[in-house]
């Protein structure tokens, strides 16, 4: 397998050695180990040793992991937990840096890439993908899993975000936020879908109209998971609101010979997925109908009196 180990003595003070991983994709947060030797026998700091991660053949940015100054005259253990996902991949790169006290070993072994999450570090889980509608706040949990002490601090990492300030703590475990990394789709949020054209009427009644919807055409995006029917008196303010489970609908207990504005609501998912009423159909009722009596039939009788 890979190593590294560089002789301090052997070195100037600043020199740098680098061991480059091959480029790496992985479809969930995974675990790095490693094992590192930093000694120095009469106790003088060799130099350090840093990780860092470049994605996709970025900048290697700031190291994730270091160490420095003699740890004693054994092997250490190290889990490193990565969350960068495919299609994205990344690079693995280990530095070590000679101190200018150029005394004792730096050494690097026993890297193993695995397939399943740190056990012992604490690691982000990866967030879900969450889609919010236009003119909407988008809420995201950052869940941790590993064995940590209350003490130990979280690090995020945030490209090119100003707003963001050192030291923030949220939630029941202390975290700090040195930087935080927002990653958004190329296209815009889903606007809530609106109809084109406004209901058809199909039959009127003194007290009723009923209607066809008519949302085949829609602007906005979909999927529509609730139609509704909004309608109101022309004359009046007050408007009602009802649930539509069919493409036709009637609209009972009307007013006779008054005149009706009805409009369509669409509705996608996630919050503030309805959109604007569209255009409304206007219709009157008809008026009543007037009471029919029943023909009465005449029955001419005639009195023949005799004397």
């Amino acid at each position: 397998g890979s190593f590294m180990m560089v002789n301090a003595s052997q070195h100037f003070g600043g020199q740098r050695a680098q061991l480059l991983l091959l480029p790496l994709s992985e479809n969930d947060t995974h675990c790095i180990q490693f094992s590192y030797f930093l000694y120095s026998r009469d106790g003088h700091s060799p130099g350090d040793l840093q990780v860092y991660i470049r994605v996709n053949a970025g900048s290697k940015g700031s190291a994730v992991w270091n160490v420095s100054g003699s740890q004693g005259r054994q092997w250490h253990q190290v889990e490193l937990a990565v969350s960068t996902f495919w299609p994205s991949e990344y690079q693995v790169i280990f530095e070590a840096t000679v101190s200018e006290e150029r005394q004792g070993y730096i050494a690097l072994d026993d890297i193993v890439l695995l397939n399943y999450p740190c056990y012992k570090v604490p690691h982000f889980s990866r967030l879900g993908e969450v889609e919010v509608n236009a003119g909407q706040n988008a809420s995201f949990q950052c869940v941790a899993t590993g064995k940590v002490s209350e003490a130990e601090p979280f690090l995020l990492e945030v490209s090119d975000y100003s707003g963001c300030r050192d030291g923030v703590a949220c939630g029941l475990v202390s975290f700090v936020f040195d930087r935080v990394l927002t990653v958004s789709p190329p296209r815009p949020p889903p606007v809530p879908p609106t109809p084109i054209a406004p209901p058809q009427l199909l039959r009127a009644g003194p007290t009723y109209l009923i209607i066809q919807l008519n949302t085949n055409s829609i602007v906005g995006d979909g999927p529509v998971i609730r139609r509704e029917i909004q309608y109101r008196a022309s004359q009046s303010m007050w408007t009602e609101t009802h649930g539509v489970s069919s493409l036709t609908y009637k609209v009972w207990h009307l007013e006779p010979d008054t005149e009706y504005r009805i409009s369509v609501l669409l509705t996608r998912p996630g919050d503030g997925g309805t959109g604007a009423p569209g255009p409304p159909l206007v219709s009157r009722t008809k008026c009543a109908g007037e009471s029919r009596l029943s023909p009465l039939t005449q029955i001419a009788e005639s009195l023949v009196i005799s004397l």
